[in-house]
């Protein structure tokens, strides 16, 4: 019954390969070119395919004319794989055209030998006949699958998808073949069964040369990374059956039943190894990393690592509302890190850890980004390999990594986020269980998944700051009716300025009251400029401007309070607002003033640093502690003083911001204090980081 079922397999495979072959005959010569780059060897693997099913559907796959026609159809099969594989841009190497040629060179000798000895004796029952015509087809299916290997891996994506289904089909015959022949060397009995198959393989066939001739497939064809690790976990199974059965091939060939022996190691062995696999997640990823290094053009899955890393961020398996924590995690996961921390910028520019996802340790929170490195990485943008610091790789500019980074060796990679060239926080990715360098792709994703994480991060802050915004409207709603008496107030304390001048008896007194009250009609004045919306954008007025005339003006101004210490690099200059920065330096002037007893100095210093101006006012006051400047310092309404609004910090800090600049505070209690006013720095014509500061401010 099976000998019929293959006899009507082979008539069924001859048909078809035959009609194959009148319309491949009958297409137009142009598009067939257009499509394959052989059309003529197309054709004549088509023929030598039928050729070859005409003496196994008339004699049998087994028949020494069916091994005939097999090995005149691999001469026609190896033409189309050097034709089609290999151009004249892209030429064979030495090796592959040796290998082609010699297997095209056996397939022939022992066709034509065996045909002619056939043709004058008659006989297809000569022992002689099948052994070499089955050395032959076991040499030729060999060297078949290595070419096909190396013409795939030769042309990698650039394959349309004729070519390689062509390919797959003959692949897929000469490997059925081979295992045929296999089984018999190993058991000494020819595979009947396996060889009468042959012709429902050849009919599987079929589809591809349909596919070749028809106008579709034009596209480029690649596996998906689901389908390719399939493929290599049947392929590893079928290794392993071949391995058990080679081996019980060689116990029996050396006497004693050892074949049992061999099977049950092979099985202890290969459980062993799923063992290892299922409870070890260093050999599962040592096992991914080695896949996707040596079986893959490129480590990521693009598609499904996107679409996972949005799900991340947009939505937690595990409903976790926690942003920050699911931005760590959705980063870590690109790259297979077990861990992450996400340092997020405080009020003061310093970045410190916010949050963290599945860290192994407790995180100190003190732990921070110095000023200097959080603008360095921002006008970088470079992602930070921690291990090229630690081994003294040399890394331009210099990025000034903080020294508890580099001394914990799990931080793996710094990761700035960036949102439109802005820094709005830093993730610090844990070392991978198998440790490697990071190359180009890792580079790329990171810095494009950070991008995409710094719109989610700056959608959040901008919710935040819309529920601020809020509380400024009730706040103005609030104090709108007191401007008013305000304004009054102000324009009474100067009339009254006026008359003392030219009224007053003592000149002494007169002086010193002028100057006290022209003082408090100046801080009224800005209280209610400050209090009214601005009509313009002081941003828009950013100059060139000079920091020492701005310092000796505010320190005459303060004179009637405070003698005030003034020391300034000679030619300082910054890139701002001369009316904001005057603002800012007399608030925080003002505030040292508050905050000192009677008699203590007060120092306002300026010079460069780091590439910008640095601005300290200093003080010998009351102090503060770090969790009231970290919590309290610069949030509005939110005062020490009696009856304080608490909107002078952080006027004063959203000024500096407006500037690209910002505000450091140093403080301990019972210690005094030291606000830093940092600005970008203007050279001689006032390019030397003016020009970086308008693209941000506008």
């Amino acid at each position: 019954m099976l000998a019929a079922l293959s006899h009507l397999l082979a008539g069924a495979a001859l048909a078809g390969f035959a009609g194959v072959t009148l319309w491949l005959l009958s297409r137009p010569r142009a598009r067939m070119a257009a499509l394959m780059p052989a059309p003529k060897w197309l054709v004549a693997a088509a023929v030598a395919t039928a050729l070859w099913c005409l003496p196994v559907y008339a004699f049998g796959p087994g028949s020494a004319e069916g091994l005939v026609g097999r090995a005149l159809r691999n001469v026609a099969w190896l033409g189309w794989l050097g034709a089609s594989f290999w151009s004249h841009d892209a030429p064979m190497s030495r090796p592959q055209k040796l290998i082609q040629r010699l297997l095209i060179a056996i397939s022939l000798v022992a066709a034509v030998v065996a045909g002619a000895t056939l043709l004058r004796t008659g006989q297809s029952s000569l022992p002689w006949i099948g052994l070499s015509l089955s050395l032959t087809a076991m040499i030729t299916a060999s060297g078949g699958l290595l070419l096909v290997d190396s013409g795939v891996r030769h042309g990698g994506s650039g394959l349309r998808m004729p070519i390689v289904a062509v390919a797959g089909a003959f692949a897929m015959l000469w490997a059925y073949e081979l295992n045929v022949q296999l089984i018999g060397a190993l058991t000494g009995k020819p595979a009947s069964t396996l060889m009468l198959l042959a012709p429902a393989v050849a009919l599987l066939m079929l589809p591809t040369f349909v596919l070749a001739a028809m106008d579709v497939g034009r596209e480029r064809i690649r596996l998906s990374r689901p389908a390719a690790m399939r493929t290599i976990a049947l392929l590893g199974a079928a290794a392993y059956l071949v391995l058990i059965g080679l081996a019980g091939a060689v116990a029996r060939l050396g006497g004693g039943d050892y074949g049992e022996l061999a099977q049950g190691l092979f099985l202890i062995v290969a459980l062993g190894a799923g063992g290892l696999l299922l409870a070890s997640p260093r050999s599962r990823a040592w096992l991914s990393v080695t896949i996707s290094k040596h079986f893959f053009e490129h480590r990521y899955d693009y598609r499904t690592e996107w679409m996972r890393f949005t799900a991340t961020l947009g939505q937690s398996d595990e409903g976790d509302s926690n942003l920050y924590r699911r931005v760590a995690k959705a980063l870590a996961e690109l790259t297979g890190s077990p861990a992450a921390l996400l340092m997020l910028p405080d009020v003061q520019g310093c970045f410190r850890i916010a949050d963290q996802w599945r860290w192994p340790a407790r995180i100190d929170d003190e732990l921070s980004l110095s000023l200097r490195c959080a603008f360095t990485l921002q006008e970088a943008q470079h992602i930070v390999d921690l291990d090229a610091v630690r081994h003294g790789v040399a890394v331009e500019p210099d990025l000034a990594i903080p020294e508890w980074m580099i001394a914990d060796t799990r931080a793996w990679v710094v990761v700035p986020v960036l949102h439109f060239g802005r820094m709005i926080a830093l993730a610090v990715l844990h070392r991978p269980t198998v440790s490697r360098a990071l190359d180009w792709e890792d580079l790329d994703v990171l810095r494009i998944a950070g991008q995409q994480a710094a719109s989610y991060l700056a959608e959040s802050q901008s919710q935040a700051a819309l529920s601020e915004a809020k509380r400024f409207d009730e706040f103005n709603r609030r104090f709108a009716f007191i401007m008013h008496d305000i304004k009054n107030l102000a324009s009474q304390l100067s009339l009254l300025a006026r008359n003392a001048e030219r009224h007053a008896d003592k000149p002494e007194f007169r002086a010193d009251m002028i100057e006290t009250l022209k003082l408090s009609a100046g801080r009224l004045s800005d209280l209610l400029a400050r209090l009214s919306p601005r009509d313009r954008n002081r941003a828009s007025e950013a100059a060139r401007t000079l920091v020492e005339p701005l310092l000796s003006d505010i320190a005459a101004q303060m004179r009637p309070r405070r003698n005030i210490f003034v020391g300034c690099t000679t030619g300082l200059a910054a890139w701002a607002d001369a009316a904001s920065v005057r603002q800012i330096l007399e608030q925080l002037a003002t505030n040292a003033i508050d905050a000192s007893p009677e008699g203590s100095p007060v120092q306002i210093i300026a010079a460069k640093e780091a590439g910008r101006v640095r601005i300290d006012v200093l003080d010998q006051g009351c102090g503060m502690s770090r969790d009231f400047i970290r919590e309290e310092l610069f949030k509005p309404f939110v005062s020490t003083k009696e009856g304080g609004f608490g909107l002078g910090a952080f006027e004063a800090l959203g000024l500096a911001q407006a500037m690209n600049g910002t505000i450091e505070v140093l403080s301990e209690p019972g210690e005094g204090s030291c606000f830093t006013l940092w600005l970008p720095a203007a050279g001689e014509n006032g390019a030397d980081g003016g020009e970086e500061w308008m693209k941000v401010a506008s």
